[in-house]
């Protein structure tokens, strides 16, 4: 039987997780800034829903990713606050992860957002 109150509670936790990382990580919120802008462009050009589904999930991704690198960074503190090369690495890894992502979310946002600019204002041809 599922315990309402227990999944409740779970969601309330993870809330505040999120509600953490957008208030006291700084990458975090550049993700954020950037997610909003892209959001306003897409509402701008009218993006149609398997476009909107593609630029919401390299958000969701990116999001997801920070929060992850943020979670392995703050446990790597915890475990060793000194400096350690193998914490280095797996930190340097972390955040990697997420560069991945981000690069990725800004080649996935040029073609969606770029081609749908391009169709609303194409190029003049000489």
């Amino acid at each position: 039987m599922i315990n309402g109150r227990k999944v409740l509670r779970s969601f309330r936790f993870a809330g505040q997780g999120i509600i953490d990382l957008f208030r006291y990580e700084n990458n975090a919120k550049v993700h954020l800034l950037i997610a909003g802008l892209v959001v306003a462009a897409g509402c701008w050009l009218d993006l149609s829903r398997v476009e909107w589904a593609i630029i919401l999930t390299q958000i969701g991704l990116v999001w997801a990713a920070e929060a992850l690198n943020t979670a392995i960074e703050k446990l790597c503190d915890f475990v060793s606050p000194g400096l350690h090369p193998q914490i280095k690495a797996i930190k340097d890894m972390s955040s990697g992860a997420v560069l991945i992502l981000a690069i990725t979310a800004v080649i996935s946002g040029t073609l969606v957002l770029g081609g749908k600019a391009l169709t609303l204002w194409p190029l003049p041809v000489k």
